[in-house]
């Protein structure tokens, strides 16, 4: 969202509780060969996959357990830079208290709609000494000095000691079992209760919902080589499934306004719908979707802040606002705007009108940081429930990023946002929906998905920790292009994103040559390695070997300039006919974007869209809105997204070669309402688009 550095909240520290159990003879047993968090660049490494082996046995824990445990922890990275925000360390992401800081106040601890809740208070500083064996003391899940008691090792050795961090996590399991007074079984389905305490989830549907998950995850199994080069599997169990247990008490009344999932936990914190003076109003627009205009779009951010500071943003109605925020360190979901109301997030009226915002706690120069697994399932749940309510097809073209939103006039191009960057991990994100990324066609198709592998491909960035200076390497879901078939070769230029004619560069920040998982592209050529996309009117080439492929081959449909036309123009928004408008609307400067669309090339559709304007102005009603007999198609026609009038264009049919012939979803252009359903002003300069977020 914004590129504002604030700094960290400090928070209260977590006590350590003292188990009421030991975990029998873990002193007395040798230590374990140590496998450090930097990892291995041997992709065929399998120390971590032993680590989870011994551990289990060591400690009469499932395997299957512990490693689907750790899977939902962190998909079994360790994280070496870095601790996440939640101050959890290792590929059993262990909290060390000294790190944690206090969750972001939770609306439910505020008056909403006449319901006060209010959370438990904040553990004190962390205990120290040996376990205590006496009744009544309960473990504290997932707690990094604690388990480091359990196995008898400093603390320092779980931070960096990937092998260690397991063992105390599994020593973790087992004594939260028996102080549940179960047995250390070997059936998988006895430990649903524990499991669903490991990770201390104060919420209970969520901990039943995190619990579910690690279940799901040991019927499907997993396969993965980590961010650290450790190749891990876990064999699919189809017929686990939890023993009974006992019911979970029900969580915090939740306010009548919030629309989210059952098993998520999420409350109300409201954005102002206020005027500001007699030329302008924040920080949102009524509206009664998607009665009055379709609801196409989820746009997913990332807020380049902690999230304290933008709930206070959120609440201040000369700044922008979104619908949803997430908390990394647990998934936490705030809500807004109510859904059928307009948001000022993306940067682009006609997007907002047509989309829900949703904002991830983080900084996309520190994804290991901030990209938790817990926020991206919690992500993914919230986003499954809209997209069903809504009808929105889980695609690229639907489902995209703040970096992927078309600049609505070409001056407003370099104001676009960045977030949330190279390093959002589009491939998981997309498994966690239910709609995986993968091959639709043939290798050799005329057109491709771009699919590297996140966890191995790691293409060089600077600007982390200051401009020039290299990241760190990390799985990334972004590809370079080049003019030519070479990596020698000048990086693809955007003059819209820079119209002084300045270079693109390999910064984190800089998204003229790159493209990005799930997004689709007409092929212009291949060279061996090598294949060219159409993209921005241009041929760009990226390094797509047949060994460690970055794309595969896609069936669908594509837009081509009709016959006759040399060139069609590309905007940045669907708008209607000059006709369109009533006398008392004025009509938005059309602004076609600075990009050629020439005869002979393709790009990729996978909608057509029905042309609307939206009058701004402060009422106490929804803004009226202005539809056009115009149609227009979506494309993919750079990093970012945008449109091309249907009567411009001719669609076609990819040609499908050997392989999956899946097409992509394809929906035809609404037609939308026939008329205004109401008169209004011009736009309040509040609502209009190019400013930051709106």
């Amino acid at each position: 969202m914004r590129r504002t550095v604030v700094a960290r909240v400090p928070g209260a520290v977590r006590r350590c509780r003292r188990t009421a159990c030991v975990i029998a003879g873990a002193a007395l047993l040798p230590p374990l060969l140590i496998l450090p968090m930097s990892g291995c660049a041997d992709p065929s490494d399998r120390r971590l996959q032993d680590a989870f082996t011994d551990a289990a046995r060591e400690f009469h824990v499932p395997r299957s357990v512990l490693m689907s445990v750790s899977y939902l922890q962190s998909r079994w990275d360790s994280h070496p830079d870095a601790p996440s925000v939640a101050g959890g360390f290792g590929p059993m992401h262990l909290l060390d208290p000294e790190l944690v800081t206090t969750p972001a106040p939770s609306a439910d601890t505020r008056a909403a709609d006449g319901v006060h809740t209010q959370p438990p208070a904040a553990p004190g500083p962390a205990a120290t000494g040996g376990a205590d064996t006496s009744p009544g003391h309960a473990v504290q899940p997932a707690d990094l000095p604690h388990a480091a008691r359990l196995i008898n090792v400093p603390a320092e050795q779980l931070r960096k000691d990937a092998v260690a961090n397991v063992r105390g996590g599994a020593a973790l399991l087992a004594a939260t079992q028996r102080q549940l007074g179960k047995p250390l079984s070997a059936d998988p389905g006895d430990w649903w209760e524990a499991v669903a305490r490991f990770p201390g989830t104060r919420d209970v549907s969520s901990a039943a919902a995190y619990a579910d998950d690690v279940f799901a995850l040991i019927r499907r199994g997993a396969h993965r080589t980590t961010a650290e080069g450790q190749e891990v599997s876990l064999p699919a169990s189809p017929r686990v499934r939890p023993r009974e247990h006992t019911p979970t008490a029900p969580g915090p009344q939740r306010q009548k306004d919030v629309e989210c999932p059952a098993e998520l936990a999420c409350d109300w914190l409201g954005a102002p719908y206020e005027e500001i003076d007699d030329s302008a109003y924040g920080n949102h627009d009524l509206a009664d979707r998607p009665r009055d205009q379709p609801i196409e779009y989820i746009v997913i951010h990332d807020t380049e802040a902690e999230l304290p500071s933008m709930l206070q943003t959120v609440q201040d109605p000369t700044e922008s606002s979104w619908h949803y925020s997430i908390r990394s360190s647990d998934g936490h979901v705030t809500q807004h705007v109510k859904t059928k109301d307009e948001a000022w997030h993306s940067g682009s009226q006609f997007v907002n009108a047509r989309s829900i915002g949703i904002e991830h706690e983080g900084f996309l120069t520190q994804p290991g940081t901030w990209y938790t697994e817990r926020m991206y399932r919690a992500s993914a749940r919230l986003v499954k429930y809209l997209a069903k309510k809504y009808a929105i097809p889980l695609d690229r073209q639907h489902i995209f990023g703040h970096d992927n939103v078309p600049a609505p006039t070409a001056d407003s191009i370099p104001d676009m946002h960045d977030d949330p960057g190279p390093f959002w991990d589009w491939r998981h994100y997309f498994d966690l929906l239910g709609a995986p990324l993968r091959a639709t066609a043939g290798p050799d198709s005329d057109m491709v998905t771009i699919l590297p592998d996140y966890a191995t491909h790691k293409p060089s960035f600077t600007g982390c920790t200051g401009s020039g200076s290299p990241c760190r390497p990390h799985g990334s879901s972004a590809v370079r292009l080049y003019t030519e078939p070479s990596e020698r070769a000048p990086l693809i230029q955007d003059p819209g994103r820079k119209p002084d004619g300045d270079d693109s560069t390999v910064d984190v920040n800089d998204l003229g040559s790159r493209v990005s998982a799930g997004q689709t592209f007409a092929v212009a050529d291949r060279s061996g390695d090598w294949t060219a996309i159409w993209f921005q009117g241009n041929k760009a080439w990226f390094k797509n070997p047949q060994d460690h492929p970055t794309a595969v081959g896609a069936a669908g449909r594509m837009v081509t300039p009709k016959e006759g036309l040399d060139e069609v123009p590309v905007y940045g928004r669907a708008l209607p006919e000059e006709e369109a408008y009533p006398d008392d609307i004025d009509e938005p400067d059309e602004s076609p974007l600075p990009y050629s669309f020439q005869a002979g090339q393709r790009y990729v559709t996978q909608s057509g869209v029905g042309s609307s304007y939206t009058a701004k102005s402060f009422t106490d009603t929804p803004n009226p809105v202005v539809w056009g007999r115009e149609k227009y198609y979506e494309i993919q026609f750079g990093h970012r997204l945008a449109y091309v009038r249907a009567s411009d264009v001719d669609v076609v049919s990819s040609t499908a070669t050997s392989g999956p012939q899946e097409s992509p979803a394809a929906r035809t252009a609404p037609s939308g309402p026939s008329a205004p359903s109401g008169s209004a002003g011009p736009a309040s300069p509040a609502g209009s688009a190019g400013s930051a977020g709106r």
